[in-house]
């Protein structure tokens, strides 16, 4: 008897969880706006860097962040689907405006990674996080994003352009980062 109460509390967990995820009007307009804003943001830090790097090379914290940017496109993809909205592609990859906004200089980069990060720690603080309240898989993916910009993206981007660095940063790609320029 108890195997199949266990199954059956199994099942109906199983089944609430899949009817509450199955489509894009479970969550409200402010919270499917927070999760495209920070895709947008994920996809605009990935590209930018892509491009700092086809100007100065693969060096680092861009070369080590833009690979977090692109597992928290992911993530945040993962989470989009699973509440039936689209992530869609991100287009600023290549682009020409990408590859003009790279400064002359990697220092002058490194800077841009630094005002980047604070603003992004803002934008989640005040606008997308606020924005998830109720709907726990979307606060923890936006949380953990936030926390990547505070704790590691930023701290790296401090090394490499604010303290005599040359761009090679410290930052050795460890936990989740992030940045925005």
């Amino acid at each position: 008897m108890r195997p199949s109460l266990l199954l059956l509390a199994g099942l109906v967990i199983a089944g609430s969880t899949s009817a509450h995820h199955a489509s894009a009007m479970d969550l409200p307009t402010a919270t499917r706006d927070a999760l495209y804003a920070a895709l947008a943001d994920e996809h605009h830090a990935e590209a930018f860097y892509a491009a700092v790097m086809d100007k100065f090379g693969e060096v680092r914290p861009f070369s080590n962040i833009i690979i977090a940017e692109q597992r928290h496109a992911s993530q945040l993809g993962e989470v989009m689907e699973a509440h039936g909205l689209q992530a869609g592609a991100n287009v600023d990859l290549g682009s020409e405006a990408m590859r003009a906004a790279v400064p002359d200089t990697l220092a002058e980069a490194c800077a841009l990674g630094v005002e980047a990060e604070l603003a992004n720690r803002d934008l989640y603080d005040k606008v997308l996080l606020p924005a998830s309240l109720g709907h726990d898989d979307v606060t923890a993916v936006l949380t953990a994003l936030r926390d990547a910009s505070e704790n590691n993206h930023l701290p790296a981007f401090q090394r490499c352009g604010g303290q005599g660095g040359n761009g090679q940063g410290m930052g050795h790609g460890a936990g989740m980062q992030h940045g925005k320029p």
